[in-house]
């Protein structure tokens, strides 16, 4: 069955709770389709076309991410792994992102703290999956790689928390690989799994350097969303075109990447049916280690084993 979602501010939140209401309760195997709005909360269809503004429903002192949700899937239950199917990302026609202007240690790094924060505009063709901006009378020109920079269930613990920093339950996770015709595993901790998505990116870079990608509204999110009741997971994992892929979240980018290295051996233990110190050898020959963002409070790091690599 498919669900349609429209825009409406009663859809939106902007932080995660496990006590959060649905705004909908669908089967396993179902599917999901929407708009999401840009990460200034506003949404419009054309360039012809006035530009609408949200809200949260959960009246957050401070919005940062505007995702919509939570979906409930019927029969989850904690123990349990959702599997997200993203099956098409249409982005809107406009996005934008920023640098400097704001304490940060990549801002302090690079000396653009203390300037004025850059904005740039890019014009974005969903047909021809193409986006421009002009710095001074020059123009830039990239190829779009769509993908969702959130998606979540609802954390375990009681109390509410900020959708900045990705986390076991997924979340702000702004991996560029996730894009069309990706699977995101997550460890269901509620009764419903409590899903919710959006954060739309045109295009990102490894890292995020700036702090933000491509920060775009989408016109059509097409998810499936499907329950796992055999499948054990403590952190996310995703099979997608450029490969399975395991991840690591933490302050200390060692660390992160020590989480998703050994989330990845920990698969290719159970994938390939070997034993640890061998699955540690062969990831050293056909793994990839990769800095998802570094801007998020804590940082990523995704492994990459790619399809075929290993035959």
């Amino acid at each position: 069955m498919i669900h349609s979602i429209l825009l409406n501010s009663t859809h939106f939140h902007s932080s995660f709770n496990r006590n959060y209401q649905p705004i909908l309760t669908i089967k396993s195997g179902d599917t999901i389709q929407l708009k999401t709005i840009d990460i200034e909360w506003g949404y419009s269809a054309t360039p012809d076309e006035e530009r609408i503004v949200y809200t949260s429903r959960e009246n957050e002192e401070k919005l940062i991410h505007p995702i919509i949700g939570p979906i409930a899937i019927d029969g989850a239950k904690p123990g349990m792994v959702l599997e997200v199917r993203t099956n098409k990302l249409v982005p809107g026609w406009y996005g934008r992102n920023w640098a400097g202007g704001l304490p940060a240690w990549q801002n302090d790094k690079l000396g653009i703290t203390k300037s004025a924060r850059l904005q740039l505009d890019w014009s974005l063709d969903a047909s021809r999956m193409t986006g421009s901006c002009k710095l001074g009378k020059q123009e830039f020109r990239v190829g779009l790689s769509p993908f969702l920079g959130l998606m979540a269930v609802a954390p375990g613990e009681a109390g509410t928390f900020s959708t900045k920093p990705p986390s076991y339950f997924g979340g702000n996770i702004d991996c560029k690989e996730l894009v069309a015709g990706s699977s995101l595993f997550l460890p269901i901790s509620v009764e419903g799994a409590n899903f919710s998505l959006g954060d739309g990116h045109a295009l990102q870079g490894d890292g995020e350097s700036s702090g933000t990608a491509i920060e775009c509204p989408m016109d059509l999110v097409d998810v499936t969303l499907i329950l796992h009741k055999d499948m054990q997971l403590s952190m996310p994992r995703a099979n997608t075109p450029a490969g399975w892929i395991t991840f690591g979240f933490d302050e200390d980018l060692n660390e992160a990447a020590a989480v998703a290295l050994a989330e990845m051996v920990s698969f290719m233990e159970e994938f390939y049916g070997i034993t640890r110190i061998e699955a540690t050898a062969l990831s050293s020959v056909a793994v990839d280690l990769h800095v998802t963002q570094v801007v998020n409070d804590v940082k990523g790091v995704h492994a990459i084993l790619p399809h075929g690599v290993l035959r």
